[in-house]
């Protein structure tokens, strides 16, 4: 009796054999429903939520911009925590002189979007150069695709302002602005 007591003995530390090629896996452990993660809580902590002060462009019309809530009439410099009426008729009217309010920004902008109305514009190679110079790359495009162009920078957390001069004929979501009275 000792000895088939011994032979089982040894049979449970051999381990499992072979049957026909196969050999049955050996797990350490097995697991259970409070092991899986499909029946654990995932726990999400925000470290730094959002800015509510970050601009987002949500419309413009003929005659202006609605810009995180705020109606602005007229062209109008969207920097990083402002809103400002920018002093300009047309994408002519651009100048080093009318960009200097984004060179003069802290912390130091990386890229500019002027959205020139409807269509793109050329500007003057020498305004290009200087704002290069200053370190801040500038984007020319048509005033709708530099809406979009500013808020996907935005939402990428990337120092970003925008001029934006309204085009003339289009509408995309802005509310009705008040007609002007004389």
């Amino acid at each position: 009796m000792a000895a088939a007591a011994a032979a089982l003995r040894r049979l449970g530390r051999a381990g499992p054999r072979a049957v026909t090629g196969f050999v049955a896996p050996r797990r350490g452990h097995r697991l259970t429903p409070s092991d899986d993660e499909m029946y654990q809580r995932t726990r999400v902590t925000v470290l730094q939520p959002e800015s509510p002060n970050s601009a987002f462009i949500e419309g413009y019309s003929c005659r202006g911009f609605s810009i995180s809530g705020s109606v602005v009439v007229g062209p109008c410099a969207v920097l990083p925590r402002a809103i400002l009426q920018w002093n300009v008729g047309s994408h002519r009217d651009i100048s080093p002189q009318s960009l200097a309010l984004f060179r003069l920004l802290e912390p130091r902008i990386e890229i500019l979007v002027l959205g020139t109305g409807d269509r793109v514009e050329q500007l003057h190679p020498a305004v290009l150069r200087q704002m290069r110079l200053c370190g801040i790359a500038v984007e020319v495009q048509d005033t709708p695709n530099a809406c979009a162009t500013f808020n996907f920078l935005t939402s990428e957390k990337r120092l970003t302002a925008a001029g934006l001069i309204p085009p003339r004929g289009i509408y995309t979501g802005l509310p009705a602005l008040p007609a002007a009275t004389d």
